[in-house]
């Protein structure tokens, strides 16, 4: 099969050709704001005119409580357990798998969301949460777990564990092992008022079914340390309160399920580095990999896989999820432009690029400036600092704030495969870089790939005023086929969590051509039956100037530094950060010495004819700034104020950006699917039909799902009317009982659907 795909501008928004820069602020300042109720009472008042993080509910529950401002509704965070199951000598209940499967029914996921979230969320089983889009795909599957809070079933798990594995419970019911009681660390974030509520009650449960429980306290700094960036081996936490939010609202999420279920992607603990001890599961790797990296040949296959990882996931248990959040966030009434993203909200990217007021500055409220390090190859790892950096650089594909699927961005990009039977001939002349002999290399006659994607890229200036252009390509491939290829023991460019990901692209690499000063085909053995995934998993980001990735890397190889937290707690040196003034002085001294030795890197010995004003360019910038952020986005990095807890970023007023003020405006207004009207009926005879009317405005299909008393399950779909929808439900077999309904309204475009839950009895004998 070959299909040719052409993604133009999306709804006009690729505005190639623009002559000139303009945002419509000049400033934009980050401030920081840990009280949500400060932060809500300063947006009422002008004194800032967004909040990037949700307000609670019953702050703006009435008409006067929302005077002064606008109000959007998003679902951008989960809520987790992460499970410590490493073996160790000292004895670890968490490695026995009943012990972690326990948790499920020790987790009251009710409570969790009526009180802690104020009823604005759902229960959540696995990685994929009721309002992704995959949901609907996989409702069956996760509305069959049966997870209700049920602590004498959890009491029976653990008791049969733990008795096997030779503890013993005192006559005081705490559990035992050679006579020393069995302590748990509990790591509960006290930052969070949630995760710490959360936190607290499921260490009280684990005190009731006979562990002791050691609370630890503290903030994503302290978890970085103690948790993501320390051996697991040490035992200094057996369990950790986990909060995740979105960046991107995707279609066909492929990395959330390797990167909560798959050891590989280093989200697990251990984080893949040989120097801790780490948590393994083969067959998760396989899984997620596949789905990862397109290793499959149809739909209804992805869909299998999809299934087999998140059941094994959850059988596995080491990570455990509570709840999705729905959130209210707030702007001031006299902003316009906010597109309220559906994976993230407001904070993002387009939010802080579209927004209009009569202001100069646009003043953004943040919960935290960063909580982690900004260098482009394993930094970024929070979400504060992923807000900020979403409008510092562009990259070549995005996806679409509602519809999750790819745009093009910094590129437009055309698509042809083979795939997923068939094989598109690779030219010849087409290059990949020889790790071996330092040097390009043809890919010669016979060479075949799944895909080919042609990028033309929107080139303008670098943040320093050097133009961009293919060499930054160019070193890119090299870069990521130097740090995505694991060598083995010896291997200087390795990096555990950088390595591990690239990898996974870099085995699918065949070969990139250009084919003229903007343009590139990219071949890749990968496939997707939706095309635009295939244009995002070959799209080569240059985050930032080809002379900045050469600083970084030798930095790290001489000791320096390192680009990933783990590495940076095995190696005892920095997290590489580029906002920091001491680590952008150290980038500089390599610039500086590549200045004046003249030296260019092997990638473009035989193309780059500006490296000497690239090296000028660049050091001129870190002295004027002292920061060593440069990328390609609608604002530069200012600077930030640790003292002040302000980030700041400016304008890029360069004529050769290619975006205006308002490209992005056709993302402000999504009309999404509402269910208007529902009944059902209370009281249904077994062996019975059952109507249910449903009314829904801007939804195309209606998926239902009915479980009744005996977990027995019935589903199915229907279009929806103009004058509402009925829906015939069999009721035949039905056991006696409480049974529930569940329907989602749909929208072809729009991919976040509306749902209503309620209950009906079922009365008499089926």
């Amino acid at each position: 099969m070959r299909a040719y795909v052409m993604l133009a501008a999306v709804l006009a928004l690729s505005a190639a050709g623009v002559a000139h820069a303009q945002t419509n602020f000049d400033t934009v300042q980050f401030v920081r704001y840990l009280d949500e109720n400060v932060a809500l009472g300063d947006v009422r008042k002008g004194n800032i005119d967004m909040y990037f993080w949700g307000i609670p509910s019953e702050w703006l529950s009435s008409e006067q409580d929302r005077k002064g401002l606008k109000v959007y509704e998003t679902t951008p965070t989960t809520y987790s357990i992460l499970a410590n199951p490493a073996e160790t000598d000292e004895f670890n209940p968490f490695t026995l798998r009943d012990v972690r499967f326990a948790l499920n029914y020790l987790l009251d996921r009710n409570l969790v969301v009526n009180e802690l979230l104020n009823g604005l969320g759902a229960p959540m089983i696995s990685s994929i949460s009721p309002y992704d889009p995959e949901y609907i795909d996989h409702i069956e599957l996760l509305e069959s777990y049966d997870f209700r809070y049920n602590p004498a079933l959890a009491q029976d798990l653990i008791d049969n564990a733990m008795t096997e594995s030779g503890a013993v419970r005192s006559g005081a019911g705490v559990w035992t092992m050679d006579g020393h009681p069995v302590e748990l660390r509990f790591f509960i974030r006290s930052d969070d008022p949630v995760r710490s509520k959360a936190g607290e009650i499921l260490a009280r449960d684990l005190e009731k079914v006979g562990f002791e429980v050691r609370r630890d306290y503290g903030d994503l700094n302290k978890a970085l340390a103690v948790v993501y960036g320390a051996d697991p081996a040490n035992l200094d936490w057996h369990l950790y309160t986990e909060g995740w939010g979105r960046s991107e609202f995707k279609r066909y999420d492929s990395q959330t399920l390797a990167e909560m279920y798959g050891p590989w992607f280093a989200r697990l603990p251990g984080l893949n580095d040989p120097g801790f001890w780490n948590y393994e599961h083969p067959r998760l790797d396989e899984l997620t990999q596949a789905i990862f990296s397109g290793d499959f040949e149809s739909e209804e296959e992805r869909t299998a896989l999809v299934r087999e990882a998140v059941t094994t996931g959850v059988d596995e248990s080491v990570r455990v999820f509570m709840a999705a959040t729905k959130e209210l966030q707030v702007t001031h009434d006299g902003v316009e432009g906010a597109i309220n993203d559906f994976g993230v909200g407001i904070p993002g990217r387009f939010t802080v690029i579209n927004a209009r007021s009569a202001d100069d500055t646009l003043r953004v409220g943040v919960k935290h400036i960063y909580q982690g390090s900004w260098n482009p190859v394993a930094g970024f790892a929070d979400l504060y600092s992923q807000h900020i950096w979403a409008v510092v650089h562009d990259p070549p594909v995005f996806r679409h704030p509602h519809s999750g699927t790819i745009i093009p961005l910094a590129a437009e990009f055309e698509v042809e495969t083979g795939g997923p039977d068939g094989a598109l001939e690779v030219p010849p002349d087409a290059m990949i870089w020889d790790r071996e002999a330092s040097a390009w290399a043809p890919v010669g006659e016979g060479a075949n790939a799944t895909s080919a994607v042609t990028y033309h890229y929107k080139f303008g200036n670098w943040h320093h005023g050097m133009p961009m252009g293919m060499d930054d390509i160019l070193h890119m491939i090299s870069f990521m086929t130097e740090w995505g290829t694991d060598g083995g023991e010896g291997d200087r460019t390795f990096d555990p969590e950088y390595t591990s990901r690239t990898a996974q692209f870099m085995k699918t690499f065949q070969g990139a051509r250009v084919i003229g000063p903007n343009s590139i085909e990219i071949y890749v053995d990968y496939w997707h039956f939706d095309h635009g995934e295939i244009a995002e998993w070959s799209a080569v980001e240059a985050l930032m100037p080809w002379e900045m990735y050469r600083a970084m890397e030798q930095a790290v190889l001489e000791g320096k530094t390192t680009f990933s937290r783990s590495e940076s707690t095995i190696k005892e040196v920095s997290w590489l950060s580029l906002i920091i003034p001491a680590d952008a002085a150290i980038i500089r001294e390599y610039l500086e010495g590549y200045a004046a030795a003249g030296d260019v890197p092997d990638s473009l010995a035989e193309t780059d004819t500006m490296y000497r004003e690239r090296y000028a360019a660049a050091i001129s910038w870190i002295d004027r700034t002292g920061h060593a952020v440069i990328s390609n986005g609608p604002y530069t990095m200012s600077g930030y104020s640790p003292e002040s807890a302000i980030m700041t970023v400016r304008q890029f007023a360069d004529e050769s950006y290619p975006f205006a003020a308002g490209a992005w405006s056709g993302f402000e207004a999504a009309k999404t699917p509402l269910i208007t009207q529902i009944s059902v009926p209370p009281l249904v005879p077994a062996s019975q039909n059952i109507t249910v009317f449903v009314a829904a405005e801007d939804a195309s299909l209606l998926k239902y799902f009915v479980k009744d008393s005996r977990g027995k399950t019935v589903s199915g779909e229907v279009s929806v009317g103009e004058e509402g929808t009925e829906i015939s439900l069999d009721a035949a077999g039905f056991a006696p009982g409480a049974a529930s309904f569940t329907v989602y309204a749909i929208s072809e475009s729009v991919l976040r659907p509306d749902s209503h839950s309620g209950n009906f009895f079922v009365i008499g004998t089926p």
